[in-house]
């Protein structure tokens, strides 16, 4: 059976909800569809000790602020799936889990949305799949042959599981830096990051962020100076548990090791390190394979937008991959509006 809304949103995590919120404001008929089993998106996957980096009421999608969590000021994992539950039940969206999207195809005026439950056609698509689900390992020489454990940043869950071990952590981002602040107690740790760490000031978290990543984005459109937006204050949050293991000594970065051998790593100077587990906090890539029958990628695997609209499919959008798809739209707070823009674009599609 194939079924027939204006508008299938592939996705439901924090960026697919923010789209049907505004999708059911402006009374188009639309359906999200979600692979994972329950509600939460990817957050139903992170490591235990993962917090947010902006108080709950800066946090929150549109329509509904996030009510804070008893006891802490800057949210954890699991207060933002409960928020993601209740948010979708709130607003009624009309999500359908579990549902796998194999391909969406041009189907003359529809696209055609293959999937493990069937077909939909649609006059609009929203794919807000993010990049959680496609991890990416550097080519480093030698990792194949080390016998100890790999592990990404989407399979750590907490130190309980390296206590007394030797652990390598690598990435000088947000997530390298809590993970190795998360096993700076227990474990014999090394830290190793491409160039030394970079703190933000204690006092900037999420908000300044997002703030940041606005104007910096509203100066490129205006053809003004590009202002470096996040990246020139630096690529890490100061998180309390990050800030604690700073300062007691715990967070000592080496740089990065040119090969793994099989018990461990070795750096340019021939000095080597054992190790029995190395963790690869070294980012993601948009998860955009389910894009790849309309041949719409580019270069670093992007697809050329205008906004969160496809310039050679406009009939497609991409909503919270990062900032070229909206201003700090792979957040919480920062999704909202580039949210909004598509929404309105695809209603005035559709009349």
């Amino acid at each position: 059976m194939t079924r027939t809304p204006s508008v299938v949103v592939i996705g439901g995590g924090q960026s697919g909800l923010a789209a049907g919120y505004h999708l059911r404001r402006l009374g188009v008929d639309f359906v999200i569809l979600d692979a994972g089993t329950t509600a939460g998106g990817a957050w139903q996957h992170t490591w235990d000790s993962l917090r947010l980096f902006s108080p709950a009421a800066y946090s929150s999608l549109p329509g509904r602020l996030m009510p804070p969590q008893a006891g802490q000021e800057y949210p954890g994992a699991q207060h933002v799936v409960e928020y993601l539950a209740d948010y979708e039940k709130r607003y009624e969206l009309p999500v359908e889990r579990p549902v796998r999207v194999a391909g969406v195809h041009r189907d003359g005026h529809f696209l055609r949305v293959d999937t493990d439950a069937g077909t939909w056609r649609a006059r609009a698509v929203v794919s807000a799949t993010g990049t959680w689900w496609r991890p990416f390992l550097p080519a480093v020489p030698g990792r194949a042959d080390f016998r100890g454990r790999h592990l990404h940043t989407v399979e750590y869950r907490g130190p309980r599981d390296f206590a007394g071990r030797r652990v390598i952590v690598v990435g000088g981002g947000n997530s390298g830096a809590q993970i190795a602040a998360d096993l700076a107690h227990d474990t014999e740790l090394t830290w190793a990051t491409r160039r030394p760490p970079r703190y933000l000031a204690d006092d900037i978290d999420g908000r300044a962020l997002f703030d940041a990543a606005t104007a910096r984005r509203r100066a490129l459109d205006r053809g003004h100076t590009d202002t470096g937006g996040v990246a020139s204050l630096g690529d890490i949050v100061a998180a309390a548990p990050v800030r604690e293991a700073r300062d007691r000594g715990l967070l000592r970065a080496s740089p990065m090791f040119t090969r793994l051998t099989p018990s461990g790593v070795e750096w340019a100077d021939g000095s080597r390190s054992e190790a029995d587990a190395i963790i690869w906090c070294t980012g993601f890539r948009p998860a955009l394979s389910h894009l790849a029958p309309l041949r719409l990628r580019r270069t670093r695997g992007h697809i050329a937008t205008d906004g969160t609209r496809s310039v050679e499919e406009p009939r497609l959008h991409l909503l919270g991959y990062g900032d070229w798809t909206g201003p700090a739209s792979a957040t919480l707070i920062g999704v909202g509006r580039p949210a909004r823009e598509a929404a309105h674009q695809m209603a005035r599609l559709l009349l």
